[in-house]
Formats: C-alpha cells, sequence, structure tokens
C-alpha cells in the first residue's frame, strides 16, 4: 500500500511538473518575442541582474508555499518545488531561445546568461501560477466537454487566435522568422506539435479519454489543432500585412507565429 501511493505521489508530481512547463510556455512567450527583453539580456549590469533573480526565487517560492507541485508541510519541500520550479522557467527560456535562433554558438557566455535568466522570471512565475490553474480546469469538466469533435477543434482555433493576437502585429515575427534557418523553422514545428499533444493528452485537457490510441488522438487532435493554429496564424500575418516579404520569409512567419498559436489550441480551455 505504501509503494502504490508513493507511486501515486511521484506520478502526481511528474504531472505537476508537466503542467508547470506548460505554464511556463504561456507566461512566457509574448517576452520571449520582445526585442525588449531580449536587449535587457545583453546590456543590464550583473549585479542588478543577480539581484533581479534573488528576487524572482523569493517569489517562486513564496508562491510553492500556496499553489507548489505537492502538498507540502515544510519549508525545505517549498524550496524543493520552487527549485523545480525555477529550474523549469531557465530549461523552457534557453530552449525557445535556441528554437528562435537568439542563442547561438556566436552568442557571448554573458549574453547567453543574461538573456536566460530575464526571460526565465516569468516563465518560472508562470510554471508556479498555472500548474494551479491547469489542474483545476483538468479537474472540473464543464459543459466544454460535451462539445463534439467540431466543438473541439472550434475551441481550438478560438485559442490559437486568442494567443496569436497578442503578438502577430510585432516586429519581432518578421524578425525571428528571418534570423531563423530551415533547421530551426523545422524544430520549431516539432516542438509546436509535442507540446501541443502534450499539453492536451498529458496534462489533462479534453479528448485525452476519447480516444486511447495516442497514434489516433495525435491525428485526431493534434495535427488538426496545429494545422488550425497555422491557419489562424496566416489570416492573422495576412490581416496585420506580415506577408508581403516573398514565399519563404511568409512560410517562416506563419511557423514562428505558429508556436503560440499552438499553445493556444492546447490551452483553449484555460483561456476560452
Amino acid at each position: 500500500m505504501g509503494a502504490a501511493a508513493h507511486a501515486q505521489g511521484e506520478e502526481k508530481y511528474v504531472r505537476g511538473l508537466s503542467r508547470a512547463a506548460a505554464g511556463a510556455l504561456i507566461f512566457s512567450f509574448p517576452l520571449l518575442m520582445t526585442m525588449e527583453m531580449w536587449e535587457f539580456g545583453f546590456h543590464m549590469d550583473r549585479l542588478r541582474l543577480g539581484l533581479f533573480v534573488l528576487v524572482i526565487a523569493a517569489v517562486v517560492f513564496g508562491l510553492s508555499r500556496f499553489v507548489g507541485f505537492r502538498d507540502t508541510t515544510n519549508a525545505a519541500d517549498d524550496a524543493l518545488d520552487a527549485l523545480a520550479a525555477l529550474l523549469v522557467g531557465f530549461v523552457i527560456s534557453a530552449g525557445l531561445l535556441t528554437v528562435f535562433a537568439l542563442l547561438t554558438f556566436d552568442t557571448s557566455p554573458r549574453e547567453a546568461v543574461g538573456m536566460v535568466a530575464v526571460q526565465a522570471a516569468p516563465a518560472s512565475i508562470g510554471a508556479v501560477l498555472a500548474n494551479k490553474q491547469l489542474r483545476q480546469r483538468a479537474e472540473k469538466r464543464p459543459k466544454e466537454d460535451r462539445a463534439g469533435y467540431l466543438g473541439q477543434l472550434f475551441l481550438m482555433g478560438a485559442g490559437a487566435l486568442f494567443l496569436a493576437l497578442n503578438v502577430a502585429p510585432t516586429e519581432e515575427m518578421v524578425l525571428i522568422a528571418f534570423k531563423m534557418t530551415p533547421w530551426h523553422g523545422l524544430a520549431l514545428v516539432a516542438l509546436s506539435l509535442l507540446t501541443l499533444h502534450a499539453l492536451v493528452f498529458s496534462v489533462g485537457f479534453a479528448g485525452q479519454k476519447t480516444h486511447e490510441s495516442h497514434g489516433l488522438a495525435f491525428l485526431h487532435y493534434t495535427v488538426a489543432g496545429y494545422g488550425a493554429a497555422l491557419l489562424v496564424s496566416l489570416y492573422v500575418l495576412w490581416t496585420f500585412g506580415r506577408l508581403d516579404s516573398g514565399l519563404s520569409e511568409a512560410v517562416r512567419a506563419v511557423v514562428v507565429l505558429g508556436f503560440p498559436g499552438a499553445l493556444g489550441a492546447a490551452a483553449a480551455r484555460l483561456v476560452v
């Protein structure tokens, strides 16, 4: 009985970390696509940056006392939860900056550390806050659960539109698309699909119980949802006149905006 309870607790913690990663992505992506944040990472005084990281760590620790990954009873466990949230924030930030071709082999260590540290702040806070939100939404099944397949796709499209509109009008979409190589683009497509699938079917969103086969679910929901996100991205970029630079640039811009679109599609139950 003790072993079963321990295994169940470990599974719950892993699911909490998955939700933390989802929260880090959702909360941090607008700032990850903001030039001012990149420049702060380059130029911010290191003393100020160190103090900023300490302040964020203190805030994350405080939040973990109330909305951590586990039901903790002592400060040591809260500190471990806070450390996990910070680690998630740093990993997510470094990974996305690399995929966006903003961190390369030409980036100096000083600039790389600064960029990741600045971006990890909202990601770490989002990792803690969204864990509770996503868990509550996963456990509560409102009337959206009764929507059919087309209804679920509509919710995904609406969620994609909601998040895509946050960044679609900005110059950063064009700049990131310009900096990316085809390999970065393929990596971003793979990351978008993986994130969408993980959120919808591992974190506990709609459709998880409808299709027990992950292969069938991947085609019915993940691929279809990502297709909806790309169509929404194409339309929004066209609306704001961001597709006038040639076919190659347009395709890359759609892929770039398709990433937050995929996040919105996956988290449609949270944002719609």
